[in-house]
């Protein structure tokens, strides 16, 4: 017994001394508890495209951009600016900033900035700020303090001016983060296939996609009685410290634009692909009218009948045309699809809507192609606009013009995908396009009409957050959008309330509806009509 006791107590007085080794599994590099900003990046990145994409295919019906060829009640929801209820469809870039990249952002920039990992903290703010900004702009009130508090199952919401300003903030620290020199050099980590999917690590473009969040941020306020005199000149400052050329365009590097993968799957493919899937569905991916008539006529004329070609060359390279026909078509918002008009950018003479042979990727479609954030040519249309406002026709001419040359290099650079391949837009048709009707020849004859239809044309299939700003900023004006196709009293959605367009996308409904009931109270949330309620931006 004695013996018995004496192990015992030895045994006791070991794991009380040994335990705090046993238990640290950060003193054993194969199991670290707190992961390195390293390995956070990429996967991040790989969310930014994933979410916006899959919330941009029911953005995109709002917008007119792509619609269904099913004419079904839940194939049409969205176009008749509805919602899905008890549903997280909608909802995917609130799960992106609080839970799939959430905490994972936050310990990625807590540890750049512990270990002097400079890059990644400036790329870590810069994404946390871009992320922020589309969610408010989505939804309008959203969690911002109590953000990734431990232990709370409820949060409170705060209102777009405070979003927008600590959007402004953090873009701030990623200037200051990316102006400071990093404690070891991870240039070859960041180029690598666990890096850098954007801009492998170039710190100087980085901060041009800082200043292009701020430019594109001010450009919302038009309606602002400080936008002509101090919001205006934001935009135009901060687009010209952003892009200088489209070689400089945020894009998500996918497949075979890594060298390290091929995008054979799901998870490896660009959003907008055959291999992701959600795009040959029944319900989304079919070209709207609008942008087929912006091709062809509609910008500053009356859109061609039946076209087969057009004096804009993007078009051949954006979408492609009935196969049987020859002719360019795209949906009508409610109308749906039929099975001889097949103008699905990836499918060309197939079943609408199935995996049937080929699929040629066009445009930005490919299973491979590089996936858009953020562009030149954006941006350059958010400057003419601002300073079209301001008053200031000749500056404004001149951004115009960059915006539209911008977009054929986009065209020209991410755009020739497929099988085959498009030509490039060649500098002949280029001057001939720029010498057409339907490009404004001098600032006496810009309209604002004339920017936003040609940004329309920049953003569509990608920038869905950014186009339907455009669109709610002008509150869905028939004379900006000359091809957005009006919708009557009687095609609205049942609960609008009254034809009422959609200004808002009701917050995610699991982590919300279930959850955060009572906040939702206190913003109206639970009203069959909040999703047409506007969101601050848009009001004076």
């Amino acid at each position: 017994m004695k013996y018995i006791k004496i192990t015992f107590l030895i045994a006791i007085l070991f794991i009380a001394g040994g335990c705090k080794k046993w238990l640290d599994v950060n003193t054993d590099p194969a199991t670290p508890q707190v992961a390195k900003a390293e390995l956070f990046l990429s996967p991040i990145i790989s969310q930014m495209g994933i979410n916006t994409a899959t919330d941009g295919y029911v953005v995109a019906k709002y917008n007119q951009n792509m619609m269904a060829q099913a004419v079904t009640d839940g194939a049409l929801l969205w176009e008749r600016h509805g919602y899905a209820s008890a549903s997280d469809v909608g909802g995917n870039l609130w799960r992106m900033v609080y839970i799939s990249s959430g905490t994972n952002l936050e310990n990625m920039i807590k540890d750049a900035e512990r270990d002097n990992k400079w890059t990644y903290a400036g790329i870590g703010y810069a994404i946390k700020a871009w992320g922020f900004q589309l969610l408010t702009d989505q939804h309008g009130p959203v969690i911002l303090d109590e953000a990734f508090t431990p232990n709370k199952l409820t949060f409170k919401y705060q209102d777009q001016p405070e979003v927008y300003a600590r959007v402004r903030e953090w873009c701030q620290k990623a200037i200051v983060c990316l102006n400071t020199p990093d404690g070891a050099d991870y240039s070859s980590i960041l180029s690598g296939a666990s890096g850098d999917l954007i801009y492998r690590g170039d710190r100087a473009k980085w901060k041009k996609f800082v200043y292009g969040l701020l430019a594109q941020q001010y450009s919302h306020l038009i309606n602002k009685q400080e936008f002509a005199g101090s919001y205006a000149d934001s935009v135009v400052k901060y687009s010209d410290l952003s892009f200088s050329a489209s070689a400089d365009d945020a894009t998500i590097m996918y497949g075979g634009n890594t060298a390290y993968v091929s995008a054979t799957n799901t998870g490896d493919s660009n959003p907008l692909s055959q291999n992701f899937g959600q795009i040959t569905s029944t319900s989304y991916g079919r070209i709207g009218q609008p942008v087929v008539d912006l091709l062809t006529g509609g910008v500053r004329g009356t859109p061609a009948v039946d076209p087969k070609t057009s004096v804009d060359p993007r078009l051949s390279r954006m979408i492609n045309p009935i196969a049987t026909t020859g002719i360019y078509k795209g949906v009508t918002v409610l109308l749906g699809d039929n099975p001889t008009i097949k103008t699905i950018p990836h499918v060309l003479g197939s079943v609408a809507g199935t995996a049937a042979a080929p699929f040629p990727g066009k445009y930005i479609f490919a299973n491979a192609a590089r996936y858009p954030i953020m562009s030149y040519a954006q941006i350059q249309f958010a400057k003419a606009e601002a300073l079209f406002i301001k008053g200031n026709l000749a500056d404004a001419y001149t951004a115009y013009k960059n915006g539209i040359t911008g977009h054929m290099e986009f065209v020209n650079l991410y755009g020739r995908n497929g099988t085959p391949a498009s030509t490039a837009i060649s500098a002949a048709e280029i001057t001939a396009y720029m010498a057409s009707a339907e490009v404004a020849q001098n600032a006496g004859s810009l309209t604002i009409a004339d920017i936003m239809q040609q940004k329309y044309i920049a953003q569509w299939g990608w920038a869905q957050s950014e186009q339907w700003c455009d669109l709610r900023k002008y509150h869905y004006d028939a004379t900006v959008f000359k091809t957005y196709k009006q919708l009557e009293t009687g095609d609205f959605y049942v609960r609008n309330g009254g034809a009422h367009y959609a200004y808002r996308i009701r917050p995610r409904y699991n982590s919300e509806y279930i959850w955060n009931y009572e906040e939702l109270l206190k913003w109206g949330g639970i009203a069959d009509n909040y999703h047409t309620i506007e969101t601050w931006f848009t009001l004076p």
